[in-house]
């Protein structure tokens, strides 16, 4: 296994974001506050970028000054309900501390009937000012609640809101779009992930344009710590069972949260109490296990130091497991690595963690996200954070050809996507003028660069790139085509604009040509790695190096950029990662699926590909400016494929 990381960022430990102003707050808390007149407040930040208490600030100033009468903040589930538990915020500058009554603390152990009943006597009555509840307690008390009206004169905040989702089947969904337009609830939304490439959009576009959105860059979060200074995605492929490859990825000098895969997916062995036994004989030997915490203490194999270890997948003592996890954290020294299933992701905090090793691709751009959260916490043990992620690699002789394949597109897509999320932001600009000149900020100016024509693309690119260039690299003939290697021209000017109209099928044409040049852009430039030179007058030039060119930044024109695939980094990756023989498996598997033939129809152009042997010498290609050549390519892939299906089957 390999050890060069596929995306390696570097920061520059400004404090900028971590520090406070004279209200306490810190940098992205000061720029929600700054939209608290705001009815509609959807807030996109990192993990630790402190929303909940930018919650606080805003909540506290509508009950004081915007008539709002009652707060309602809903949380996934009941662990993440201590984030928003009292806190002092008058000694740090502000003029009111959070205080939230215990009876109306729904988070807290107690029936769910209960609950659901607590919070729809505590909308109908004077008592009470602020209530935290579950996305559940809020969505069965939405059910009871006769008349939207209700939640009129009503702050309704709903965190890590990438949870809720407007298809029909989704009633916090449809709850959430009732209040909005049947009542004078104001909204606030936060997320620290709001990739709606992954499934359903959380909002209709109509309703998300109701919004004002407030930013807050992983880069801005990551750039202005004190203490972290790099972070890096490494990829590790096995074949076969990965508790036998476990050794070469783990390392345990790293304060580790190791994720085990779901039972359900192919990597698990379907035994998940055996694969943490496994897990930790690779750790080393048991030495002891506290029997007030569950916490075992081993013996390193790779160090001799003895390690405190938490097993978040037994049920038998996890709750002990959980308390001291809550409650017993107060340094580096007090654990070393928890194993967890579906646990210890969203809201957990271990600011001391250094690394996340995940086996198996996780099917959401959200989840390794938040995964990747829990290690990109600001603390004096660690300069440098890492996600690693051990991944199956197909075998044409064992497992599943296709399911492997598709793991490997998204791992390397994924990789791509979170690369330019912890990157700098950048502004894409037309160049009207020969003196403009890139580099004045974020701004970079591109010579034919389309203007955005409507208020509509305006908003697009300003607002939602991340999540479209997510809903690009989700789509499958994208991924596709990253794997083959496809034509530049076939991405930038078929693949992508075909995504773009799919998500935005409201745009005109020329509409859907401007997103899909910013989205281009933005794609290369963000991957280009950046160069300077100091020509004879002395002048220093920044030069970018997209795909094998060296381009001046103040040279840069939009038909080079589209002249470029935006995926050949991710192709390239793929290549350094996997052998050739994977590589050939993915191409095949790939190929396959390209053409729908009868049975007929691949006996016939088995039989024409073997006269086309004979008489060329060669196999048939599939690049070849002649169709029946192609389509024997395709066919002979499709017979290879089924093959090595059947040689499995039989096995």
């Amino acid at each position: 296994m390999q050890d060069k990381n596929v995306v390696e960022v570097n920061y520059h430990q400004t404090g900028k974001s971590t520090n406070t102003d004279e209200l306490g707050m810190r940098e992205m808390q000061a720029r929600v506050y700054q939209h608290r007149n705001s009815q509609y407040l959807l807030v996109k930040a990192p993990p630790a970028s402190g929303k909940s208490r930018a919650l606080m600030f805003v909540a506290l100033d509508k009950l004081a000054n915007q008539g709002i009468k009652k707060v309602i903040v809903a949380v996934p589930e009941r662990s993440i309900g201590r984030s928003f538990k009292d806190t002092e915020l008058v000694k740090y500058g502000f003029y009111e501390d959070w205080k939230v009554d215990s009876q109306y603390d729904l988070t807290l152990p107690g029936g769910a009937a209960g609950k659901v009943q607590k919070l729809v006597d505590f909308l109908n009555s004077n008592d009470g000012r602020i209530l935290i509840c579950t996305h559940a307690t809020l969505r069965f008390a939405y059910e009871k609640v006769a008349d939207d009206k209700t939640f009129d004169n009503v702050l309704v905040a709903i965190d890590e809101f990438h949870h809720v989702s407007s298809e029909d089947s989704s009633v916090l969904g449809t709850a959430l779009k009732n209040i909005m337009h049947n009542s004078s609830a104001h909204i606030m939304a936060m997320t620290g992930s709001y990739f709606r490439g992954d499934s359903a959009p959380i909002l209709s576009p109509e309703d998300e344009q109701l919004f004002d959105k407030v930013t807050y860059t992983y880069y801005e979060q990551l750039d202005g710590y004190q203490y972290l200074k790099s972070f890096g995605i490494d990829y590790k492929f096995y074949q076969g069972n990965y508790l036998d490859a476990l050794d070469e990825a783990l390392d345990t000098t790293k304060k580790t949260i190791i994720h085990i895969p779901s039972v359900n997916s192919s990597e698990s062995t379907k035994d998940k109490y055996n694969e943490v036994d496994s897990i930790i004989d690779a750790i080393g030997e048991i030495v002891d296990q506290d029997d007030k915490t569950r916490i075992y203490t081993i013996k390193s194999k790779q160090t001799g130091e003895l390690l405190k270890v938490a097993d978040l997948v037994n049920e038998d003592g996890r709750e002990k497991v959980q308390d001291y996890l809550r409650d017993g954290l107060n340094g580096p020294d007090d654990l070393d690595i928890i194993i967890a299933l579906n646990m210890a992701k969203e809201g957990f905090d271990w600011p001391w963690a250094e690394q996340a090793l995940t086996i198996g691709y996780r099917h959401s751009l959200t989840e390794i996200v938040q995964i990747i959260g829990r290690v990109t916490r600001d603390s004096s043990n660690k300069d440098h954070s890492q996600f690693t992620n051990m991944i199956e690699q197909p075998d044409v002789k064992d497992g599943d050809v296709e399911y492997a394949v598709n793991q490997i597109l998204k791992a390397i897509t994924a990789s791509l996507l979170m690369e330019q999320v912890l990157a700098p932001e950048i502004h894409l600009k037309r160049k009207r003028h020969p003196h403009e000149k890139s580099g004045n900020g974020a701004d970079i100016f591109i010579k034919g660069l389309k203007e955005p024509s409507s208020d509509r693309v305006k908003s697009i690119i300003e607002n939602d790139l991340p999540d479209l260039k997510a809903a690009i690299l989700q789509d499958p003939v994208v991924k596709n085509g990253i794997a083959t290697n496809v034509d530049a021209e076939v991405m930038n000017k078929e693949l992508i604009p075909k995504v773009v109209m799919t998500r935005y099928p409201d745009l005109s044409n020329d509409e859907i040509e401007q997103v899909s040049q910013y989205a281009v852009a933005d794609t290369v430039l963000r991957h280009a790695k950046v160069d300077t030179a100091v020509d004879q007058k002395g002048n220093t030039n920044e030069f970018l190096k997209m795909a094998d060119k060296f381009i001046n930044v103040d040279d840069l024109d939009i038909n080079l950029i589209e002249s470029i695939n935006p995926f050949q980094r991710a192709y390239n990756v793929m290549s350094q990662n996997i052998d050739s023989n994977t590589l050939r498996i993915i191409e095949r598997s790939i190929d396959a699926k390209k053409y729908d033939f009868t049975e007929e129809e691949l006996i016939q152009l088995f039989k024409n590909s073997k006269l086309f042997v004979e008489k060329y010498n060669k196999l048939p290609n599939k690049d070849s400016n002649n169709e029946e050549e192609v389509r024997m390519a395709y066919a002979l892939a499709k017979l290879a494929d089924m093959k090595a299906r059947r040689n499995n089957q039989n096995g």
